[in-house]
């Protein structure tokens, strides 16, 4: 029974990291639209408000209950998983990615009332906190007790850097071409 709840939380967090992904990109279309001409931006905001709530509401916010539920059962089918040092350190990462997950719903109602605090640049990197936390998770939940702590630390900030010069460059790209 262990494995198949396990093979349902790896489903589901898939589906999950894809609907934070997803959002986040619509954010980033949606937060451009507000620059374009008054009848183009009256549709794409409506359109992209459908899509973040149908998007949310259907796919990421059941994915993340399911992924909880399926992580909670695994731990009342193995008690040994509650000892387990490195699944407390994982845990604390998925509360990091609860947390960007109910920001990000803040940030879809505030935008849905018309507020747009966020440029499309910082929302380009608000999306790599999602990545730079999946990467955490999955590495914690792979090695296990093999993960030197020193060089998963080290190596999570180089790859946190890494993903902002690429964000930056990307950006220093867009502007060189004209690309909006």
């Amino acid at each position: 029974m262990y494995f198949y709840i396990k093979a349902i939380h790896i489903i589901f967090v898939v589906s999950w990291m894809a609907g934070l992904f997803y959002a986040v990109r619509l954010f980033i279309y949606h937060t451009e639209a507000q620059d374009k001409p008054e009848v183009e931006r009256n549709i794409l905001t409506a359109e992209y408000e459908r899509i973040e709530k149908r998007l949310w509401n259907i796919i990421a916010t059941p994915a993340m209950v399911l992924t909880l539920a399926a992580g909670i059962t695994m731990m009342f089918l193995d008690g040994s998983l509650v000892h387990a040092h490195w699944l407390m350190v994982k845990l604390s990462f998925v509360v990091g990615l609860i947390a960007y997950h109910l920001k990000c719903a803040s940030m879809m109602e505030e935008m849905r009332k018309g507020v747009f605090k966020w440029t499309s640049f910082q929302l380009r990197l608000w999306n790599e906190v999602a990545t730079i936390l999946l990467f955490a998770i999955v590495f914690l939940a792979v090695l296990k007790d093999a993960l030197s702590w020193i060089y998963g630390v080290i190596g999570l900030i180089a790859f946190a850097m890494i993903i902002m010069s690429a964000v930056k460059i990307y950006k220093n790209y867009r502007v060189k071409k004209g690309i909006k």
